[in-house]
């Protein structure tokens, strides 16, 4: 599989030239990817690769969308099912077996995969293309606002999500505990 690493050195070479007035503000590259019908973005530094799914470990007293954890190139890591976490409808191919994927996340507080039903693409965004969530979304009890803003691209809404804010402190402390323990 590809590692994204080459499309963060790629994106540098090949920018995008803006349209006179059309488009404003930085370029950035996302990686777009489906869960359920819709499509959501991550900032592509926010992924360290994309790889096939090995096999996962279900994992016992962990929330619900934790899959299990999976050995990938030596590291154990949760995966994440956002489907479930998000209340979607389940995927059938997914439990039936399907080939997934799981876009491999590293920060300096954890590392997990998020599994996804087919190969995500990047996509080249402007900053002006951007709806901020605030100005879309104003529910003040969300525990966590994981939602960065909405992309307007060629026709598409895509959900920018912020993947260090999907999982709460007190989910990561019970995924890592699950691991620990096992």
């Amino acid at each position: 599989m590809q590692s994204l690493q080459e499309d963060k050195s790629m994106k540098k070479k090949a920018q995008p030239k803006e349209k006179e007035g059309e488009q404003k503000g930085r370029a950035m590259q996302i990686v777009v990817f489906k869960q359920g019908d819709e499509e959501f973005a991550m900032h592509i530094d926010q992924i360290k690769e994309v790889v096939i799914t090995p096999s996962i470990a279900r994992m016992p007293q962990t929330p619900d969308f934790v899959l299990g954890v999976a050995n990938i190139r030596g590291n154990i890591i949760a995966i994440l099912d956002l489907e479930k976490k998000f209340g979607f409808q389940k995927d059938e191919q997914r439990t039936l077996g399907g080939k997934n994927f799981t876009l491999v996340i590293e920060s300096e507080e954890f590392k997990m995969g998020v599994l996804v039903k087919e190969v995500p693409n990047t996509l080249t965004v402007y900053e002006s293309e951007i709806e901020e969530s605030l100005n879309v979304i104003h529910d003040s009890s969300m525990e966590q606002n994981y939602i960065k803003g909405i992309v307007k691209k060629e026709g598409r809404l895509i959900i920018m999500i912020d993947t260090l804010k999907i999982v709460t402190e007190s989910e990561m402390n019970a995924v890592a505990q699950a691991v620990v323990s096992n």
